[in-house]
């Protein structure tokens, strides 16, 4: 588990020299894309890799020229990325239409970067009517179309049926190992979780799919390996070492470290409401089952790859019921016992922060503690944190 693990985190660390290297050792065009909306699906049955931009962490060079410092620190980071020619390598770049700022990062990028292909990918907000399901699914075909014919491919069903499925089974084991996680946070620590999420958003998917197993399997005899520990280990400790089970919500977590300092402080984060973390993996769509007869597919892959994106919680860029994020954020305290809730929002992140207000008034309804925390890159002093993080959790 632990080698796997490793080789993740080396992945995650430099996502475009791995993006690079899948380049030019198999020789598959690498497609950039920033957005958790983005449909992987597509971009994998045209033979090509979905590769997520997070933007470089510490001090930015180019892009001050570009856009104010008060855009957040990923899309700065993302157009910085791309004016200092380290994506050079990519085939094209997908821009899924959802906060303001990943709309303008969209127009900089094909101004003022311009290598590749540059498709916008303008999906519907509203998401939760008849309308939206038949928009969504004749803005994939199109996006579907268009892919095809920058990458000099014909994308057919059953190769988009299998790529549905690899990443439906991804999914599957990301949920897995969070289940597991949840039951027990000592079976995984916080930062290894976030480097495992990531890591599927980057790495090869058919790699990822093989990999993950290894660490649930992992988790899996180490929870056997605590159960047959002797009774004096496994006693349990007084309620004031307890650790305190906590809700993450937000948009992009992009710091290694966070979740340690929340495990320092005597928390663990037993889910979250995260686009690099549960939204990423959520699905509700329907199976694209194979036909034991033919070898073929069953089932129209475009309108299960629709389903999918229609049924995950939404993030505030999205609509699905003026209730809905609120009540999805209850039920998840409720399910996985937490005993408090942390807001991470990104500076400068409009949707987030407008949507805040009327998530503090249901938390406050419910009587749900909380906390809201407003980080950028690069994060303030370790120690100021700290005393965040250990201030809310000695409150519950």
């Amino acid at each position: 588990m632990q080698e796997a693990i490793k080789y993740m985190a080396e992945i995650t660390a430099a996502p475009l020299v791995y993006g690079r290297r899948i380049q030019m050792e198999t020789g598959r065009r690498v497609v950039g894309y920033v957005c958790s909306y983005t449909p992987e699906e597509i971009i994998i049955a045209a033979g090509a890799h979905p590769l997520r931009l997070f933007g470089p962490m510490g001090e930015l060079e180019c892009v001050d020229t570009h856009l104010q410092s008060y855009c957040c620190s990923v899309v700065r980071g993302i157009l910085d990325t791309g004016l200092k020619g380290d994506a050079d390598f990519l085939a094209g770049m997908v821009f899924p239409h959802t906060c303001d700022s990943i709309q303008r990062l969209s127009d900089l990028w094909r101004m003022n970067v311009a290598r590749g292909f540059h498709l916008d990918l303008v999906l519907p907000v509203k998401l939760n009517t008849g309308s939206a399901r038949k928009y969504y699914l004749d803005v994939l075909r199109r996006f579907r179309m268009e892919l095809g014919r920058q990458l000099g491919v014909d994308i057919g069903d059953e190769a988009l049926g299998e790529a549905y499925e690899t990443l439906q089974e991804i999914r599957r084991l990301l949920a897995g190992i969070y289940e597991l996680r949840s039951a027990n946070p000592t079976l995984l620590s916080g930062d290894d979780l976030l480097t495992i999420v990531k890591a599927a958003m980057i790495m090869d998917r058919h790699e990822a799919r093989d990999l993950l197993p290894r660490v649930a399997t992992g988790m899996k005899a180490k929870l056997e390996a605590q159960k047959s520990a002797p009774e004096s280990l496994n006693s349990s400790p007084p309620r004031e070492m307890e650790i305190k089970r906590l809700l993450l919500v937000g948009g992009i977590c992009n710091h290694p470290r966070l979740h340690g300092m929340i495990e320092a402080a005597g928390g663990a984060v037993v889910w979250d409401d995260m686009c690099t973390g549960a939204r990423y993996f959520q699905t509700a769509g329907p199976g694209v089952e194979s036909d034991g007869s033919t070898g073929t597919r069953k089932g129209d892959p475009m309108a299960a790859i629709t389903e999918h994106y229609l049924h995950r919680e939404v993030c505030p860029a999205k609509h699905n019921g003026l209730t809905s994020r609120a009540e999805a954020i209850i039920s998840l305290v409720r399910e996985k016992q937490a005993r408090g809730v942390i807001f991470l929002h990104l500076k400068f992140c409009d949707p987030h922060a407008f949507d805040y207000p009327y998530l503090k008034n249901a938390m406050d309804r419910e009587n749900i503690p909380h906390l809201m925390l407003e980080i950028e890159d690069p994060l303030p002093a370790e120690g100021q944190l700290r005393t965040r993080f250990e201030a809310f959790l000695e409150m519950l």
